[in-house]
């Protein structure tokens, strides 16, 4: 059965939003200009990322973020936290339909106040309050590399293991953020064992599974699409069972389901 998405979005708002955006989350915020999006992030002391998100900027001090995973009510509560004196509003937006829209160059976004649409080059996604959702945009963001967060990987993930810094939504250059220190270790030393990967697997799999191989935890699901002739799958995996599957072209794991890397992307 496909699994319909839906938007869960919030709104950043007031002279120090920009301020407040680029303190709280890991992209260069600073530099997203109007009618753009990027994927940006917010992460705890140590690293792991509570929130994955398209982050548009609407107007000036008027910024729209899309969740790539878990709820915009729970997000908004946690900001809300560290507003303290600044001028800036957070809120949480209803859930509305998740879609497929037309094509539009990636990193843009139009906003008619009925329709949203991000630009991902061959097509958009398209958030709106009438109509209902669709998922045909999924499997094109599976194979581009684009996370989705499961509810149980939320708080889980470092950012290498999502492939941040290739999707411009962990800087190394920026100032102070929650994790900054984490990124940037990692990103200079290194040392992070788990990576990103598109594989096809021989049985279906759900968001948020585990793979182990001879009991042990290698790896877990973050996207599964059974096509045509085939499942494909967007996993992080520990870089043994990676070189493995690389050097073999598939790799038996567990509960006899055996995958084939495909493509794998750097932290």
């Amino acid at each position: 059965m496909p699994t319909y998405h839906p938007a869960e979005t919030l709104l950043i708002e007031g002279p120090d939003a920009t301020a407040f955006a680029h303190a709280q989350f890991s992209s260069a915020v600073n530099s997203l200009a109007t009618g753009q999006w990027q994927f940006s992030a917010w992460l705890d002391p140590q690293g792991r990322v509570r929130a994955l998100f398209h982050l548009a900027r609407l107007a000036d001090d008027r910024y729209l973020l899309l969740l790539r995973g878990g709820g915009a009510a729970a997000m908004a509560d946690a900001l809300r936290r560290f507003v303290f004196r600044s001028k800036v509003s957070v809120t949480a937006l209803p859930p509305r339909a998740l879609a497929t829209g037309p094509s539009l160059p990636l990193n843009t976004i139009t906003d008619d106040h009925a329709t949203v649409l991000f630009g991902c080059d061959t097509h958009s996604l398209r958030i709106t309050t009438s109509g209902d959702g669709d998922d045909a945009w999924r499997l094109p963001q599976l194979r581009a590399g684009w996370p989705w967060l499961p509810t149980q990987l939320l708080n889980e993930l470092l950012p290498p293991a999502l492939s941040l810094q290739r999707l411009h939504a962990a800087a190394i250059d920026k100032g102070c953020y929650p994790g900054q220190e984490i990124v940037a270790r990692l990103h200079f030393r290194g040392g992070h064992k788990r990576h990103l990967h598109r594989v096809t697997l021989s049985q279906a799999a759900n968001a948020g599974d585990v793979l182990r191989s001879d009991g042990r935890e290698v790896g877990c699901v973050l996207e599964a699409i059974t096509t045509d002739d085939r499942i494909e799958a967007l996993v992080v995996l520990s870089d043994d069972v990676a070189a493995q599957a690389g050097d073999a072209h598939a790799q038996a794991l567990d509960a006899n389901v055996v995958m084939e890397l495909v493509t794998s992307w750097p932290a």
